[in-house]
């Protein structure tokens, strides 16, 4: 994203993202070590915030992991049970619908889905206006391949009972199997209950469909590092193979009471690792081959349409609010999901990315000589990446900092392009992959809520979370490899040069976005 302005502010915004090649004018550009003693200066004044002292939190009161979700999803109960004093051991109870979370999940299910439509905006002004519907594209039809394949094998292998070793999950909740029965010819829906001693419940379907919507968008976020060159077919091939090889086993690596990395006690509130890792070192992969864009970098690959992803900007933030206090399901100490842990992670939501916003914006004033719009917008996206697995952990003076850190380190990240020459069209990975990994691990710095972190004096949360970064990275890597290799010596993954030339709207789809 990081693109210097030759002659005037819209060139800067324009070429932003872009893969035009990078050029300074040394007149207007401030040596490097200003730019990190403004980021200093930002820093020391937030200090105190993660300084806080707050009470202890209860241990919850499962024996799970913090942040995991546990197998129930039991028929829902027609009474409520009777109340009795609460026993020095917790038993399992049976769930029973709470309707206020179900309301606040069907909500946040549709938020997050609407994310997707943001994402295609976002994407789809940023490149060149003979590619625009290629690109939002991308985007639109995981929500078709996607919505499919959980429905048939993907949350059963997300969120279904362990195979083995915490690895993946099993197949009895194929087709959605068992989260509807019939009883006298009535339906009875199957409820999953986050804590499973205490009563709060939702339906299944709901839990299963809020979860979808996260496999969605995962995959759809790979596709801002192959836009303008990638045949249509090979994508559609892609989507479905990397959901279900690398998205699924990771969700339930974290995300299920019995996956290992759950087990071992990693946090990821909303999806720092699952999400935003996976996708982000995905891209990296598929680059290779893939190979540059033709004319990248001599030729300058301008945005056609700034404004569009700008909105986009402001519907992913949207959203989010859905993608990360929805989260509050599969949350610590929380058997409800419209209560006080969504509403922590709605404010980490708000102040997160409004300060990694103004830190890119501010870093590129002072590296660059302008602040452009993108660039604040692209600090946004970022500060969202970045408070995502620690939104419901952190209060939100210790989310000021990550801010801070995420808007720093992911411009910073996204002018590795222009140094190693790698032609991530859309920093995919300069946003997500570094954003997803600063996330994680500064999610075992600031933790204080629902568990502590290294600022609170548990080291070993941090190296809980090194690993789960570690292993989801490598994860990723090696399955990205295997599809994108049987990819490309099969159907192949590119387009022909002719066709990159004329536009992948005309070449893949017959169409054009403005007549």
């Amino acid at each position: 994203m990081v693109r210097r302005s030759i002659l005037s502010m819209a060139h800067a915004e324009a070429d932003t993202m872009t893969g035009a090649p990078t050029t300074i004018k040394h007149n207007v550009t401030v040596p490097f070590t200003k730019l990190m003693l403004a980021a200093c200066l930002l820093l020391t004044p937030m200090a105190a915030f993660a300084e806080e002292k707050v009470a202890p939190v209860p241990a919850p009161a499962a024996t799970a992991p913090a942040t995991t979700v546990t197998a129930a999803t039991t028929a829902a109960a027609t009474t409520a049970a009777p109340a009795v004093s609460a026993p020095a051991t917790p038993k399992n109870v049976d769930p029973i619908l709470n309707t206020g979370d179900t309301a606040w999940m069907l909500v946040a299910s549709a938020l997050v889905l609407f994310m997707i439509p943001g994402l295609a905006l976002f994407y789809g002004g940023m490149v060149r206006q003979k590619n625009v519907l290629s690109t939002m594209m991308h985007s639109f039809v995981a929500m078709g391949i996607v919505g499919v394949q959980w429905v048939v094998i993907g949350y059963t292998l997300s969120f279904g009972p362990d195979i083995s070793h915490g690895l993946l999950g099993n197949f009895s909740k194929a087709m959605l199997n068992g989260l509807i029965s019939f009883k006298d010819g009535n339906p009875v829906y199957a409820l999953f209950q986050n804590v499973a001693t205490e009563h709060g419940a939702i339906p299944g379907f709901v839990f299963s469909m809020y979860q979808c919507m996260f496999a969605m968008i995962t995959v759809a976020l790979v596709s801002g590092a192959l836009a303008e060159r990638i045949k249509f077919s090979a994508y559609c091939v892609f989507v479905l193979a990397w959901t279900t090889l690398v998205y699924d086993p990771l969700a339930h690596w974290v995300w299920m009471s019995d996956g290992w990395l759950a087990k071992m006690g990693a946090l990821d509130f909303a999806g720092g690792t699952v999400v935003h890792l996976s996708s982000g070192i995905s891209s990296l992969v598929v680059l290779y081959f893939l190979g540059k864009r033709h004319g990248f970098p001599q030729e300058r690959m301008a945005p056609h349409s700034l404004p569009l992803t700008l909105l986009g900007v402001g519907v992913l933030w949207f959203g989010w609010f859905g993608f990360n206090a929805g989260s509050a399901i599969v949350g610590p100490n929380c058997s409800d999901a419209a209560g006080g842990l969504a509403g922590l992670a709605m404010t980490t939501t708000m102040v997160a990315p409004a300060m990694a916003g103004l830190t890119w914006m501010i870093a590129e004033w002072i590296h660059a000589g302008k602040p452009s719009a993108l660039g604040f917008g692209s600090g946004v996206v970022a500060g969202l990446v970045v408070i995502t697995p620690a939104a419901g952990f952190v209060q939100p003076g210790a989310a000021i900092l990550m801010g801070i850190a995420g808007g720093l380190i992911c411009y910073l990240g996204v002018m590795m392009k222009a140094k190693f020459k790698y032609d991530d069209s859309l920093d995919c990975f300069g946003v997500h992959g570094i954003g997803g990994t600063t996330g994680a691990l500064l999610t075992g710095v600031f933790a204080t809520v629902g568990a502590t972190g290294l600022l609170s004096g548990n080291g070993k949360q941090f190296l809980i979370q090194l690993t789960a970064v570690c292993a989801a990275a490598a994860y990723a890597v090696v399955v990205t490899l295997v599809i994108s290799f049987i990819i490309d010596k099969t159907i192949g993954f590119r387009v022909e040069k002719e066709d990159e030339i004329i536009g992948l709207d005309q070449t893949q789809h017959s169409e054009s976005a403005y007549n």
